[in-house]
């Protein structure tokens, strides 16, 4: 079988979900041809010198092309490929202009000089102390890495998947993986049940092992939550596993299966409730189970806890003069005489002006009031809608590192100082979240819970704020009177009738709604572009990355966020001399990108969700400065290659991204090829995060399917039923 060598120049094409690559690669020795090799290539990165076996062939469109079999990654041997591979910006402390001063100084010894000797860096003008440590830790990192990809190459785990175990268990990572395999199952994302489980049997684990059936359950347990469930009936526990080894020789029978979860339930990592009035027998994963009894039981005790305050005078106005609907003063009423209250409504019922005047009557009061929201946009709002400081609920909680592990510094024993908390955007605070923000709340504190059930569930296990409302324990107010001045407004209109399954009204002159109807995904692509760049800039006078916000249902497809991200980009911040951009793996990040981070980071204090610009892009040091203009500071946030996984591009975000935030302008494609994900609730999310203008773009029917399909997503959870039953 043919093998070539040669310096990796650049990617120019890879597929993110199968790391198909188009690349092109100088091969060594005296010809300055490049050449073209197509493959399965993972985390490559240009100036990577490698070897790779496979076969020449003809495309007919692309002309002769290497088309690789299998490939390693060796240290470049050509001073050019060095000169590449230390500028690729994958060590910290070396730039291009770094690696050039580098290799024109030692020559071919100055790999062996940053491993070995690095106080020599010194020798070239511009290092200092500071940055020849810099430079040894970085290269030493990158050895490191190189080092788990060879072990688990092994065991079928690709580049990219190496390195995100590396940043989770950084040295310890080959220890860590021979101790327990499965462990990378539920800590490290992108690594499955089943990866974890190759690299297990072929480190010898037995095929009917009680470890491998106990983690098998715990992984189909973590991949429920991960879709929103708290639990799982038994049975359905035990068709997933075996689903998990269907395609093996053999059989796990359900009674090993049983004998496995008794274990884990006797070590108190299982727990299992059973169906009332069925035999079903239910489990949870411990910290599911102790929040949602932690809930039910902190909840049932707030409510208890009445201080009625003689305000009834006071209350059919509120302090800017508005007159409040009665549904507006009976909430104000119920807030003043229970000790928790849920208020919902849609867009225009008068949500935050019952939220001012309850916090100007609490204060009347002198009672303390503390505002919070899940997200650091949703608490943004909030502050920008009252006047009064809002926290994301993180935040307040002071969550972050004590004594090396992450945890909630404000709980029962430190809990919050305050007499009431009122709590926006509730419908995207899941499970386990809530339980903390219970525990930190003192036995005589009002809470006031704020939502609109309409909106989608949260991302994390639990359905709290429907559970809430359906056990009919919690006193609750439904706004359902839309003011007059908001029926001025399109958008609050059309949401409300979207939630009744009406077509909207649309494409009235001067007004805030508008549908352009096209077919063909390519001129639903191009009119979003002309729409971003052109059309509404112009008509509103926007800024096209700040104010416009384009919403999609689903991530693939033509007009979904991958292609719409790389399509928006090159549009609204194409390349120029004057702006640094850089490669990771096949994403390109310049500088000005709009990008949003996708996990919470509580050293960085940035989370899921967040939306900013990179401000700064530092090639030597090999550093991505992002602006967040929602963090509380406003300050500028450094990433290290490395940690890049943690950001996209967010011209475009998914509608689950966009809760509770809001934007200027939002665009919205509606397609049949989104069929799956047409739902009432997901159009009803994403044209209600817009103030001034909204345009749908895509096709009637695809519309009308939306229209249609309201079905609920249904959770396994029981704290409607724990409420219920044990309010006596």
């Amino acid at each position: 079988m043919p093998v070539i060598e040669g310096t990796l120049e650049r990617i120019t094409y890879q597929n993110s979900e199968n790391d198909f690559t188009v690349a092109r690669l100088l091969p060594d020795g005296k010809t300055e041809k490049l050449i073209t090799v197509v493959g399965i290539f993972p985390s490559l990165t240009p100036g990577e010198s490698l070897k790779i076996k496979g076969e020449w062939v003809n495309n007919p469109k692309f002309g002769r092309q290497f088309k690789a079999e299998s490939y390693e990654s060796i240290m470049p041997r050509t001073l050019k490929g060095i000169e590449k591979y230390l500028g690729s910006g994958s060590i910290k402390g070396i730039g291009p202009a770094t690696a050039q001063k580098l290799v024109s100084y030692f020559g071919h010894e100055v790999l062996e000089v940053i491993e070995k000797n690095p106080h020599r860096l010194c020798e070239v003008e511009g290092i200092g102390e500071k940055k020849a440590e810099t430079i040894s830790k970085g290269f030493e990192e990158q050895k490191d890495i190189r080092d788990v990809m060879i072990f688990l190459q092994n065991y079928d785990v690709s580049p990219s998947l190496a390195v995100k175990i590396y940043k989770r268990y950084q040295k310890d990572t080959i220890s860590q993986i021979k101790e327990n395999p499965y462990r990378l199952a539920t800590e490290v994302t992108g690594i499955g049940f089943k990866t974890a489980d190759k690299i297990a049997l072929k480190l010898g684990m037995e095929f009917r092992s009680p470890h491998r059936i106990k983690a098998a359950v715990q992984y189909v347990l973590w991949e429920a939550a991960g879709n929103g469930h708290v639990f799982l009936p038994e049975e359905e526990i035990n068709d997933q596993i075996r689903k998990l080894f269907a395609d093996e020789e053999g059989e796990i029978e359900t009674p090993l299966i049983k004998e496995q979860i008794m274990e884990l339930i006797n070590e108190k990592e299982l727990f299992v409730e059973q169906e009332p009035g069925t035999q079903e027998r239910l489990l949870y994963l411990a910290p599911f189970y102790h929040a949602e009894k932690g809930i039910t039981r902190k909840l049932l005790s707030l409510k208890s806890y009445q201080l009625s305050m003689n305000h009834k005078a006071g209350i059919k106005h509120n302090d800017i003069g508005i007159k409040l609907t009665s549904k507006q003063q009976e909430a104000l009423q119920k807030a003043l005489e229970e000790g928790i209250l849920i208020i919902t409504g849609g867009p225009g019922t008068g949500k935050t002006t019952t939220i001012r005047t309850l916090i100007s009557l609490f204060e009347e009061g002198d009672m303390q009031v503390t505002l919070t929201a899940p997200t650091g946009r949703a608490a943004r709002r909030m502050t920008d809608a009252t006047g009064r400081e809002a926290r994301t609920i993180h935040r307040l909680l002071e969550y972050g590192y004590s004594d090396g592990d992450l945890r909630f510094k404000r709980n029962e024993d430190n809990p919050l100082k305050t007499d009431v908390l009122i709590v926006d955007e509730v419908s995207m605070v899941d499970l386990l979240l809530m339980y903390n923000l219970l525990k930190a709340l003192p036995s005589t504190c009002k809470l006031i819970l704020v939502g609109d059930t309409d909106q989608l569930p949260s991302v994390g296990a639990g359905n709290v704020l429907r559970e809430l409302i359906k056990s009919d324990v919690i006193p609750q107010i439904t706004l359902d009177e839309i003011f007059r001045q908001a029926r001025e407004s399109l958008i609050i209109v059309n949401a409300h009738r979207i939630n009744n399954g009406k077509f909207p009204l649309v494409n009235e002159k001067n007004k805030d709604f508008y549908f352009i109807q096209q077919e063909e995904p390519e001129k639903i692509l191009n009119t979003i572009l002309d729409l971003c760049h052109y059309r509404i800039s112009r008509y509103l006078n926007v800024n096209p990355v700040e104010d416009i916000q384009v919403i999609t249902p689903m991530r693939k497809t033509l007009v979904g966020v991958d292609n719409l991200n790389s399509c928006l980009q090159e549009t609204l911040n194409p390349a120029a001399k004057n702006k640094t951009q850089i490669n990771y793996g096949s994403e390109l990040y310049r500088l000005g990108d709009k990008v949003m981070q996708i996990k919470n980071n509580y050293q960085k204090e940035v989370y899921n969700g967040d939306i900013g610009r990179i401000r700064d892009i530092n090639t030597e040091e090999g550093e991505i400065g992002v602006i967040y203009p929602d963090l509380e500071d406003n300050r500028e946030v450094k990433y290290s290659l490395n940690e890049l996984d943690e950001l996209v591009l967010s011209y475009a975000i998914s509608v689950h991204k966009s809760q509770g935030s809001e934007y200027p302008v939002v665009i919205v494609p509606v397609v049949t090829q989104h069929f799956i994900l047409l739902q009432r609730n997901l159009v009803y999310t994403g044209i209600t995060r817009a103030k001034k203008l909204v345009v749908i773009v895509g096709t009637k029917k695809a519309m009308a399917i939306a229209l249609k399909n309201n079905k609920v997503e249904e959770r396994y959870t029981l704290l409607g039923k724990r409420l219920h039953n044990n309010i006596d």
